[in-house]
């Protein structure tokens, strides 16, 4: 019998009315939520708990992560009341309208894709503190394409993270770019490479301040201390970007719980010189480089999600919609043609990396610490997942 929730329930259908964010807009949140038909509203009044209770369980089993975030409706049905709450959680972190006035697409986001992400990861940490001899805290490394909304979700599930008592830091692999100066160096060594011309592939990134921060936070195991986290300015030198003066990064606090590690080409494996001369010549670079990136990032991570597209070309269209989403609230933004030039850098290491990330893992993946989340165009899990692929 699933009980608790009808309350629940009750208080989301009313409450404040925020706006939505402009970034949740840019990562496929739709910002205008209108009010449902009162027969479309769950039904709390009257003795028709159970009918409100079995609506919220029946939408949360539609989701076509439940099997793959091992969670089966047994679980659901004796957790609705805490599905709500988190979900609640989720609603007002993203600045959207209660329960019952949530357009389909954002109740399908939160309860059907974000949730049942957060109760993976949930359990990863559970059995990362179970094993014995184990200290310091989990590292999920979050791999996903540019666009696909991997900010937004890394956002909530640090957010869910400490809002159930479990301290999270999230870093990102952009904030570990070299500085100008070392921008400028990379592209004199490579001239004529388009790919290393600019921050973004392997061969960009300052690997010791990665390792360093890894380092820092993997120790960050008492009450009282703190690890600076890096940023990076990517409006510096009129877009060529800069890292941040060190007196402007937050602090993560101790004890550090979960670390949240994401990135456009995290895990990504090297291929051989050859296979990355037949993909594009001017990977072949790229590939040289993250040869290191296992050694000096990856083997922190003790669990990961993958985020999986079918088109790596999602992303043009991705980077039109944050662009265009700016140009909306008065923020400078990339034409067109810009947005084009800029994601064009990627796509040669999309195309060459991302079957091997989809068929074998990341680099350091391990059978039962890994769970890929294949989206669509719109963001949204499609209805037939990947197999486990270990």
């Amino acid at each position: 019998m699933i009980t608790g929730i009808s309350a629940l329930l009750h208080k989301q259908l009313g409450g404040g009315k925020p706006a939505a964010t402009a970034a949740a807009a840019a990562n496929g949140v739709a910002t205008q939520p209108t009010q449902l038909p009162a027969a479309a509203a769950p039904v709390v009044a009257n003795g028709s708990q159970h009918s409100a209770d079995k609506e919220l369980v029946d939408f949360i089993c539609a989701s076509p992560l439940l099997t793959s975030c091992g969670i089966d409706r047994a679980q659901v049905e004796a957790e609705a009341a805490r599905w709500l709450e988190l979900g609640s959680r989720v609603i007002s972190s993203l600045g959207l309208q209660p329960f019952g006035q949530l357009l389909p697409a954002q109740k399908r986001r939160i309860f059907q894709y974000y949730l049942p992400v957060f109760f993976w990861c949930e359990a990863q940490l559970r059995q990362h503190r179970g094993q014995p001899g184990t200290s310091g805290p989990l590292v999920l490394g979050i791999s996903a394409p540019q666009g696909c909304g991997k900010t937004t979700l890394c956002e909530q599930l640090q957010s869910l993270f400490e809002y159930t008592g479990a301290s999270a830091a999230s870093i990102s692999i952009d904030d570990f770019y070299l500085t100008y100066q070392g921008q400028q160096e990379v592209a004199t060594a490579n001239p004529g490479n388009p790919l290393l011309q600019m921050r973004g592939n392997a061969g960009s990134h300052d690997m010791g301040l990665g390792t360093d921060t890894l380092q820092a936070l993997k120790a960050a195991t008492r009450a009282g201390s703190s690890v600076p986290i890096p940023r990076y300015d990517k409006s510096a030198y009129s877009g060529k970007g800069d890292r941040a003066d060190a007196s402007t990064w937050p602090q993560a606090q101790g004890p550090v719980d979960v670390v949240l590690c994401e990135g456009w080409m995290l895990g990504f494996a090297p291929v051989s010189d050859a296979a990355a001369a037949a993909s594009d010549a001017n990977l072949v670079a790229v590939n040289a480089a993250l040869r290191s990136y296992k050694t000096a990032w990856d083997s922190f991570v003790d669990s990961w999600l993958v985020v999986k597209v079918a088109q790596p070309d999602y992303a043009y269209r991705w980077r039109l919609q944050a662009e265009q989403a700016m140009r909306a609230t008065g923020k400078p933004a990339m034409t067109d043609e810009q947005v084009a030039a800029f994601v064009d850098r990627f796509m040669p290491a999309y195309r060459c990396y991302l079957p091997g990330l989809y068929s074998e893992g990341p680099t350091t993946a391990r059978p039962g610490h890994l769970l890929v989340v294949e989206v669509d165009e719109g963001r949204e899990p499609v209805e037939q997942q990947p197999a486990p692929i270990m």
